[in-house]
């Protein structure tokens, strides 16, 4: 088994590679890429690739002759995915038919786990019901339309004789993740006064939001479980990977709070509020328990109290 990994310096890459090293030992080896060649303590080297050239993607496909490639690579942060548009254009969508395109044509048998995202129901969450995968996609920015555009492309090409998975993961979060992200924003700032470099007031936006929250490494045990069933699910499956639990961005951000050494005011900064915000988004993850045998296994209270530690751990390093 040889896993290619793009993106995989990201915060969710370096999770993936102990997913699939837990999950398969000895009998994976793994390409992890990103746009700079380097070192990681998680990933170990990794090489350059960048996605949108369709050239070195097609070279690269062909020398390691992957049989799963797990394609991360993208804009991660739905606010810096907005400010550069055609960028991320680039990126989700032309870059994944690279992607697409360089297994048709130079490992037309390895399987491509494409991770989406449940973003892409964008409106359809107005009801305030559970999205599974039938639920139409109906995107609000530049972030979630790319992606869901990508999602479609893939299906055309799944026809077409690709062999692939479509994910479609909701909010995830643990140990590394930017502060770009609501937990970890919350989370540095309350690190940042417990260590006395910030005022002891948490700037917030909008705290009436719901949303399907899971830790990291519940997701890409989810990605590893799908690298494993790929010979056994259909050319452009669908499947959702959430907890199908909604949690109000205010109730998290008390959780914190509780957790925190000194006491803390809360501010509302109104910088810090996305005009597309939905009130709940919330999925349905049947299909993928049905399928690739998942389900999380760590409590949220835990993922939270890992999270708002490494920022601890951070403040301290670069104080």
């Amino acid at each position: 088994m040889r896993v290619l990994i793009t993106g995989a310096q990201g915060f969710v890459g370096r999770h993936l590679v102990t997913s699939l090293r837990q999950k398969f030992a000895d009998s994976v080896e793994i390409l992890a890429t990103t746009l700079k060649i380097g070192e990681h303590p998680v990933l170990g080297a990794f090489e350059a690739l960048d996605v949108t050239d369709r050239a070195a993607v097609s070279q690269t496909i062909a020398r390691f002759q992957p049989t799963h490639i797990v394609h991360l690579a993208g804009m991660a942060a739905v606010p810096a995915a907005n400010a550069d548009p055609l960028a991320t254009w680039g990126v989700h969508v032309y870059g994944t038919l690279n992607v697409a395109f360089g297994i048709l044509e130079q490992a037309p048998n390895c399987a491509l786990v494409f991770v989406s995202s449940g973003q892409i129901y964008g409106a359809s969450a107005s009801a305030g019901l559970p999205l599974d995968e039938t639920t139409l996609l109906a995107p609000v920015d530049d972030y979630s339309v790319t992606k869901a555009a990508a999602d479609l492309a893939l299906g055309v090409q799944a026809r077409r004789g690709l062999k692939c998975i479509r994910l479609r993961p909701f909010n995830h979060i643990g140990p590394g993740q930017s502060e770009a992200f609501v937990v970890p924003a919350f989370a540095m700032q309350i690190a940042r006064i417990e260590a006395g470099v910030a005022p002891p007031i948490i700037q917030v936006g909008n705290l009436d939001a719901e949303r399907d929250f899971l830790d990291v490494r519940d997701v890409t045990a989810a990605y590893a479980l799908a690298v494993r069933e790929a010979p056994n699910l259909p050319p452009g499956v669908i499947l959702n990977i959430a907890s199908g639990v909604p949690r109000r961005i205010e109730e998290i951000l008390e959780q914190l709070l509780a957790l925190s050494r000194v006491k803390i005011a809360v501010e509302h900064d109104p910088a810090r509020l996305r005009p597309s915000d939905l009130p709940r988004i919330i999925g349905d993850a049947t299909q993928a328990r049905r399928l690739l045998g998942w389900s999380p296994e760590h409590r949220f209270e835990e993922t939270l109290a890992a999270v708002l530690e490494d920022c601890r751990s951070a403040v301290s390093v670069s104080g």
